[in-house]
């Protein structure tokens, strides 16, 4: 059997899921083809030249290296295919993105055959991923003398791989499809249970919302022809929970334009919508493909005549509808006036926030790589000819407020930015390039991430970025033949790229699973730094991070930077005293509920939660700052005080230090490197010469938000509100309810603790309650299944040398075994405690799953239809969220706890505390750590 035969058999398989041919990556399989070419009397000759035409994938794959060497062969003559001239050698090179098409196109352009080196620079003049290797060429011959050279520099000074694009239509006619009533999760776009299918788009694009409405969305396209489809949010907000490029991928799948005739299942310019907008880093992975965002509006709160909002029996805000977007409207963006328009050409909204100046010519560009590698090229270009740079791009917006403070965040991104004007403090609204110092990818984006890595030619990540990490956490539960075969593969490629990876590829240290946001809270060693990851729980409780999309991460890894606005920031602070059996997640859940009090709307949504939370050291206050991707917020900044932040960064490099016992650094010392820079870090705080991060005391927000403590007097649960009659309000994280609204009687299925919500300090609280139960009753007996799961390795470390360990095995009916891993998702549940893997378990939903139906009371973060559990014909499932103790003792009664038997259960036990940092902390140092 050769490889082609191999794929001829993958490509049946496939006829039978109704897909296409794959497209091909490996380069063996390319020559195979190329050999079959050239034989002008083989059977799969036809089939074989249009596998190599349009299904082989360009950037730096090993296929592509082969397609490029063979087309360079046929430009210099040296093979003849009569389907392929040599213009057309030219065009299919210049659709391969960089790499090795550019290292052929600059053999050819700077060589001595003028024939050839005329046209090869006119492609190279449309190119704009060159890396070093590709420039220092350039420049080289340049200096040499070379004519070519000269003026493809020339042209790149110019920028003409831009200016020269067709500008946008000045008219986008869309048709309007409604995908969900209210929030529409990214889990509906790509279901985290399809994780493993994202690298193979086709495959993973039959699972974008429902077959019906795919077959919905291409009635539209008939019906309408000359329109795209408008996927919109109707009385919620779209693309919330995760960056998601997979569901941008999917929305362009079914939406979008194909990027390129030769590279099939990659499309761009999706327009999605929503009545309260796009989720923020939903909205930057649309950017990514130059897609269209819009804020619709269109329904707002009613008024009364005295200006006030008028409110329903339960509450709520009562909603009138501006104007109808129900599916099958045909609309009309205007892109010069920044309109939206009816049939009859009525603006129903001003939509200019999605047509900045920045993200038309992300449009214009086919996304917002080319425009970043693009300015990169013209500012090298300019530099070598001794020219004075005169951009083709729109000036970043720079804001500079006289006389105004800045916020914490405005501090980090002036202190991090990159190209601005020199001397010029920027504020909030500012476009802004920024360095970044740690990039973190996750195992079921990072596929994605890689295959950005060879679409964009890059090899070897940024010498800038201080870490990359690839973590192994959302593939943890099951090592079953997806993750066998995917898993293995991508640790490989990370690990050569530069990264410091979960899995060793070369088996010589223990596979980690460890929870990627858990890891990188521990190697982020600076208060000011920048951080992207590949997941929206990306948020340190040092410096300010941001979950991306894979194709964000990929670029930060690729150039070290990243290109945003400075947000605004909303200012938390706290007031009032923790009741002795209050647990720091109440309070987390409290701060959403009472921001919504004060405010009677989401003040968080998009912007920077600058939380002044300066008593709790990294792991606790990380619970606070994980929650806020939920609460809507675009990343959040934790003001910590000097001591509490020198423990936090001891602790930090305790933990690094046992990822370099572990052998987990690599040649070039990246984890021992961490570490100076903490002692460092560490110096300058005690020195006092850069105190922990604060903001100024004349710094401006967008709200403040006061948390008084006093007023949080029981736990308190998020809650789905699966049946709530407004099926807008249903699935939102806005829901928060005391434990008394259940009255002791609401029955629960199955109780989870684990994920990046929980710490060390919660895996003894778990260990606490059952010592206490079974002094109580001699024994503990669940009425409900408890499923447990530490987020790292060195946490259950330390439980076991610090006794904890052994209560928690006593009482358990299963234990992991790393030796023998499991291979089969569990479906069913016995009322016992499981002891799982360290990961992200239930809370991802891409392998283990509550039973259809069920009621779960969990620690984690995700409350969305579908993610932990699915619904069955008969009953919706949920997914509560609540503390550890509360979890705990839901699962040991069968049912939510009262307030009475919560406080029994509690007294005695070392719960997470928390004091004001103006107050004095009397007794809030907690003893786990």
């Amino acid at each position: 059997m050769s490889l082609y035969t191999d794929y001829l058999s993958e490509i049946e398989t496939r006829k039978t899921q109704d897909l296409h041919p794959k497209p091909i990556e490996d380069g063996a399989l390319v020559a195979e083809i190329i050999e079959q070419i050239k034989d002008g009397g083989n059977e799969h000759r036809e089939a074989s030249l249009n596998f190599f035409i349009y299904n082989t994938l360009p950037g730096t794959t090993s296929a592509a290296g082969v397609k490029a060497a063979f087309l360079k062969d046929i430009i210099l003559g040296a093979a003849e295919v009569a389907e392929i001239s040599v213009d057309y050698a030219f065009e299919l090179l210049s659709h391969m993105k960089g790499g090795p098409s550019v290292e052929v196109l600059l053999d050819l352009a700077l060589g001595d055959n003028a024939a050839v080196s005329v046209p090869a620079a006119e492609v190279l003049k449309t190119q704009v991923f060159l890396y070093e290797a590709d420039t220092d060429r350039l420049e080289e011959a340049y200096k040499a003398g070379n004519a070519i050279a000269k003026e493809m520099l020339e042209s790149y000074a110019k920028a003409e791989f831009f200016t020269k694009l067709p500008e946008l239509e000045e008219e986008i006619k869309v048709v309007t499809y409604i995908a969900g009533i209210g929030d529409i999760s990214t889990d509906l776009l790509s279901p985290g249970a399809e994780a493993h299918s994202r690298a193979d788009r086709e495959l993973h694009g039959q699972c974008m919302c429902s077959p019906e409405q795919q077959k919905e969305i291409q009635a539209l396209q008939a019906a309408h022809p000359d329109a795209r489809v408008m996927l919109i949010a109707e009385k919620g907000t779209m693309g919330v929970g995760s960056s998601r490029m997979s569901g941008v991928n999917n929305v362009a799948l079914w939406t979008g334009k194909k990027a390129s005739p030769y590279v099939p299942f990659i499309n761009i310019a999706p327009v999605v919508a929503g009545t309260n907008g796009i989720s923020p880093i939903f909205l930057t992975t649309v950017d990514v493909t130059g897609g269209i965002g819009i804020d619709l509006d269109n329904w707002v709160k009613t008024l009364d005549a005295n200006g006030d909002v008028v409110e329903d029996e339960d509450g709520e805000a009562v909603l009138e509808q501006t104007y109808s977007v129900e599916s099958g409207k045909v609309l009309t963006i205007n892109t010069k006036s920044k309109t939206l328009s009816d049939a009859d050409g009525t603006v129903l909204k001003d939509v200019s926030a999605a047509f900045t100046p920045q993200k038309m010519e992300f449009m214009k560009a086919g996304g917002s790589y080319a425009v970043v590698f693009g300015k990169k090229l013209q500012t090298f270009a300019a530099a070598t000819l001794g020219q004075e740079l005169k951009s083709a791009f729109a000036a970043s917006k720079e804001v500079s407020v006289d006389g105004q403070g800045l916020t914490a965040v405005e501090k980090i991104f002036n202190r991090n930015a990159l190209g601005t004007t020199p001397g010029k403090t920027l504020h909030a609204g500012s476009d802004v390039r920024v360095k970044v110092n740690v990039v973190g990818s996750q195992d079921t984006t990072g596929p994605m991430t890689a295959q950005e890595l060879e679409a964009m030619a890059a090899t070897v990540i940024s010498p800038s970025v201080d870490i990359g990490y690839q973590s192994g956490c959302h593939t943890a539960s099951v090592w079953d033949k997806k993750a066998q075969a995917n898993i293995p593969k991508l640790m490989k490629f990370m690990n050569d790229f530069g990264l410091i990876t979960a899995r060793d590829p070369k088996g010589e240290y223990h596979a980690m699973t460890d929870v990627i946001h858990k890891v990188l809270n521990d190697i982020t060693i600076d208060d000011r730094a920048i951080i992207v990851g590949g997941d929206s729980h990306t948020r340190m409780s040092k410096g300010v991070a941001f979950g991306a999309d894979s194709g964000t991460v990929a670029l930060a890894l690729a150039t070290g930077e990243a290109a945003m606005p400075i947000p605004e920031s909303v200012k938390v602070t706290f007031k009032g005293k923790m009741a002795d059996h209050m647990d720091f997640r109440d309070v987390v859940h409290a701060t959403q509920a009472q921001m919504l009090d004060q405010h009677d709307d989401n003040v968080f949504q998009g912007r920077i939660i600058e939380v002044h939370i300066g008593t709790l050291l990294a792991d606790q206050a990380f619970t606070f700052t994980d929650w806020t991707a939920e609460m809507k917020a675009k990343a959040s900044v934790c003001i910590s005080n000097d001591e509490t932040l020198i423990g936090s960064l001891e602790l930090a490099k305790s933990r690094i230090q046992i990822m370099i016992d572990k052998g987990m650094d690599n040649e070039k010392a990246v984890l021992a490197n961490l570490n100076k820079l903490a002692d460092a870090r560490i110096a300058e705080i005690k020195s006092g010469e850069v105190p922990a991060l604060t903001p100024d005391a004349d710094a401006k927000y967008f709200a403040e938000v006061v948390v008084d403590l006093d007023q949080i007097v029981e736990p308190m649960i998020a809650d789905p509100d699966v049946h709530n009659d407004d099926v807008s309000k249903r699935y939102t994280h806005d829901t928060i309810r005391p434990v008394s609204y259940y009255g002791g009687d609401k029955k629960v299925d199955l109780g989870f603790i684990g994920s990046c919500m929980v710490h060390k300090g919660d895996m003894k609280i778990v260990a606490q309650m059952l010592r206490n139960i079974e002094k109580l009753n001699g024994t503990v007996e669940f009425n409900a299944p408890l499923v447990v799961a530490a987020p790292t390795y060195n946490i259950i470390d330390e439980l076991k040398a610090e006794g904890d360990w052994d209560i928690l095995q006593k009482y358990s009916g299963f234990e992991f075994d790393d030796m023998f891993p499991k291979a089969q998702a569990r479906t069913e549940y016995e009322n016992i405690m499981y002891l799982e893997r360290p990961g992200c378990s239930l809370c991802m939903g891409n392998q283990e799953k509550a039973a259809k139906g069920d009621t779960v009371l969990a620690t984690s973060t995700r409350l969305f239809q579908g993610r932990v559990v699915a619904d069955t014909a008969d009953k919706k499932g949920e997914s509560l969220l609540a503390s550890t103790p509360v979890v705990v003792l839901a699962a040991v009664l069968g049912r939510a706890p009262t307030l009475a038997e919560y406080k029994a259960a509690v007294e005695g036990i070392n719960l997470t505390k928390f004091a004001p940092p103006l107050q004095k902390p009397l007794d809030v140092k907690s003893v786990h750590f």
